[in-house]
């Protein structure tokens, strides 16, 4: 896999002695999955590490030693499978030097093109260890990751939601600042449509979601650090009230103040 370096995805707040790589799915599976990623704590890792919500779900198999996450309350076992959904907070996990996880990043909605499992509202804030049908095949894994995870989900792959994926690109395209009414009233279905769609394919209500797509818009913003851009231009410019309304989502979504990134 392919060393991540300086381009650790927006969603992560990860120290730098660990080595996390990402490698990029086959094309044909490029609209559904962000990337495939490994993690392996370093000699010097004895901590929490965090990760910030992006609306995607994603599955997780645990290639090293107990691994704790969802803030010490679930223990990932070795040479198991897990589902993780989407999030609505910040989730931190520990990392030490015997951590090694392998993990898929999908993009929003296709978690159910891939699996005929639970409705992705019971799976929200959650890591759910899969049954042994859907878990991934550990001695594949070790032979070639890439290889076998692009024909497992090639194999797996069945048809997208086009409405939904309709309303996603409007909400994106918006950056977030488009009105769930206007949302509705654009693609032609009901507020109640929409809602029972998310709770089913997302996990998330379309408010939540909205709020997210801000959120990393935000974050994106201020980690560039050649915009020159005050917080509260991008407050302005992503749509929040103010500067202060910027901060409470963004200590909502990550547990930090602006000031800590």
């Amino acid at each position: 896999m392919k060393k991540k370096g300086n381009n650790i995805p927006r969603n992560t707040y990860l120290s730098w002695l660990m080595k996390y790589t990402t490698a990029q799915p086959c094309p044909q599976l490029a609209s559904r999955i962000h990337a495939f990623w490994e993690l392996k704590g370093d000699e010097t890792d004895r901590q929490w590490e965090r990760i910030f919500p992006d609306g995607c779900p994603g599955i997780i198999i645990n290639l090293g030693a107990s691994c704790k996450t969802d803030g010490g309350v679930t223990t990932m076992e070795h040479g198991r499978t897990y589902v993780v959904g989407a999030m609505t907070s910040f989730k931190d996990s520990y990392v030490d030097n015997n951590t090694h996880l392998l993990g898929v990043c999908f993009k929003p909605a296709v978690f159910s093109s891939f699996y005929k499992y639970s409705p992705q509202n019971e799976l929200t804030d959650h890591t759910v260890e899969f049954e042994r049908p859907y878990s991934l095949d550990m001695g594949m894994i070790h032979k070639d990751p890439v290889a076998y995870l692009n024909k497992y989900f090639l194999d797996r792959k069945g048809s997208l939601p086009p409405l939904l994926l309709a309303v996603l690109n409007d909400m994106h395209l918006a950056k977030g600042t488009l009105s769930i009414y206007e949302t509705a009233k654009r693609n032609f279905i009901t507020l109640r449509q929409l809602e029972r769609m998310f709770k089913t394919h997302i996990g998330l209500t379309p408010k939540e979601y909205v709020k997210i797509i801000r959120f990393q818009s935000a974050l994106s913003m201020m980690n560039d650090a050649g915009s020159g851009k005050s917080l509260a231009d991008i407050a302005f410019d992503c749509g929040y009230y103010d500067q202060s309304h910027l901060t409470n989502e963004i200590k909502k979504h990550t547990g930090l103040t602006p000031a800590q990134f």
